[in-house]
């Protein structure tokens, strides 16, 4: 059995009623001058790009130079994982490469079918290899659908070359794919459409008189372009489905353009790529942490506004804060933590939307506040030690004495309680004697921090010194 054109259009002639699939003609069923309808395709699926040049916005992955365009034409496509957000040209692309490969090209959805499927596929490109020496290339849709074991089911054709696979994903293949698949095969980043690509994608549809909307007879002013890339957030396909709804609302207002107040009534948000569970999410709160270390709080806060626009838990961007405020701050200024667990208290009373304004005072106050993670680096030294070390003895003098035969055995003998002894401080060793001496809490010389140095280099000076008069008769 031939395998199914998923990419294939809808056939004109397809009948659309009963009658007609009984071999009857379709139209003697329907009222005079009327015709039976039939749903149509959208725009985005109309005016899919048929040639390499015909796909905008990817001159990094698709340049005159790049590997993937000279494959691609010499009709060599190795196999490949395309990643990159929806609408960005994934499909696309991989139906320009069917257009062009003499192989035969069978598209699959991992959303779909299964490892039965790609079972089935493989034994046909045996045949097809043995009986006529011709290549499969197999086209995996959402491939990061199918979990690491199906996944498997692809290595020993992909190694044997029996197909050649490309596999499509909106997510981080590095996480999402096989390391022996992905090692077996080319990622190609797509980004997302850029502002003018999404322009010049919309401009095309609007005069293409075979497929797109120059029959409409209706134009789009610059400035409602312009609004609606930006509402497309580097989607094609919502760019033309923008600028298809736009173009339909002025025709049934017998309008022949489409200006912003047209777009405003057929605009749904802006539709940020954002994914709680995926990729973006990790890139945006990523970016939002730098941003704070970095002391911009006009950058923090547009990552923030992101996250919750988003749909993010917001709880998610306090406890981030909350880590924020004591391994970046720390000790120079000790507020931090204060400030940035009270936005978590204050959104867990308030709610959204009011939480947005006690977390953006905490988001700017964060950001302005003297950085150190000397606190952050001695918790990681000491976690070292103890893991280099192991369950060092605790000294005597350390240790509690309860009872009076404990007392008996030496335990807490020889401690000095600080607040008895001027300046609440005595000279005592309170690490295991393999630790003497470490010192791996070095205060930052900003903010409150300098003074705590201060005390410090005072302090362990006086240990010091005491160290020296113990072993210098």
């Amino acid at each position: 059995m031939p395998e199914p054109d998923l990419f294939a259009p809808l056939d004109p002639g397809t009948p659309a009623d009963p009658a007609a699939a009984a071999g009857g003609d379709p139209d003697a069923a329907a009222a005079p001058g009327m015709r039976p309808a039939r749903a149509p395709e959208p725009l985005a699926e109309r005016v899919r790009p048929r040639s390499l040049d015909d796909l905008v916005g990817q001159d990094q992955a698709l340049g005159a130079d790049g590997f993937l365009r000279a494959a691609i034409e010499a009709d060599a496509v190795p196999s490949l994982i395309l990643w990159g957000p929806p609408g960005c040209g994934k499909t696309s692309l991989a139906r320009v490469v069917a257009g062009r490969t003499r192989a035969r090209f069978v598209p699959f959805s991992a959303v779909l079918s299964g490892v039965k499927e790609v079972r089935e596929i493989v034994a046909q490109a045996v045949a097809l290899w043995r009986r006529d020496g011709q290549r499969t290339i197999l086209f995996v849709d959402e491939i990061h659908r199918f979990n690491k074991a199906q996944q498997d089911a692809f290595l020993p054709h992909v190694e044997a070359g029996t197909i050649t696979l490309i596999g499509a994903t909106t997510e981080n293949p590095f996480f999402e794919v096989n390391s022996p698949l992905l090692s077996r095969c080319r990622v190609v980043r797509l980004e997302p459409l850029g502002e003018d690509a999404l322009v010049a994608l919309a401009q095309r549809a609007l005069t293409d008189g075979e497929r797109g909307l120059a029959d409409r007879g209706v134009s789009i002013d610059p400035p409602a372009l312009v609004a609606m890339a930006r509402m497309a957030d580097g989607d094609g396909r919502r760019m033309l489905n923008l600028v298809e709804a736009a173009v339909e609302h002025a025709v049934r207002r017998q309008s022949d353009r489409v200006d912003t107040a047209v777009l405003e009534a057929v605009r749904s948000g802006p539709g940020l790529r954002y994914d709680r569970a995926y990729e973006e999410h990790y890139n945006v709160v990523s970016a939002f942490i730098k941003s704070l270390r970095g002391s911009d709080p006009d950058a923090a806060m547009y990552w923030m506004v992101r996250m919750l626009e988003g749909g993010e838990d917001p709880g998610f961007v306090c406890r981030r804060m909350i880590i924020f405020a004591s391994e970046d701050v720390g000790n120079a200024d000790p507020r931090a933590l204060q400030l940035a667990v009270a936005a978590k208290e204050a959104y867990e009373y308030l709610g959204l939307p009011e939480a947005a304004i006690p977390m953006a005072q905490a988001v700017t106050y964060l950001a302005g506040a003297p950085k150190s993670n000397a606190s952050y680096k001695a918790l990681r030294a000491a976690q070292e030690a103890v893991r280099e070390h192991g369950s060092l003895e605790v000294p005597m003098h350390l240790r509690n004495a309860p009872h009076k035969g404990m007392a008996a055995l030496g335990y807490s003998q020889g401690y000095r309680y600080p607040h008895d002894f001027e300046g609440h401080f005595t000279d005592d060793d309170y690490l295991p004697p393999a630790l003497a001496g470490q010192r791996w809490y070095q205060p930052a010389d900003a903010g409150y921090e300098k003074t705590i140095a201060e005390r410090l280099a005072y302090w362990r000076g006086l240990r010091e010194q005491a160290r020296r008069d113990r072993t210098d008769p």
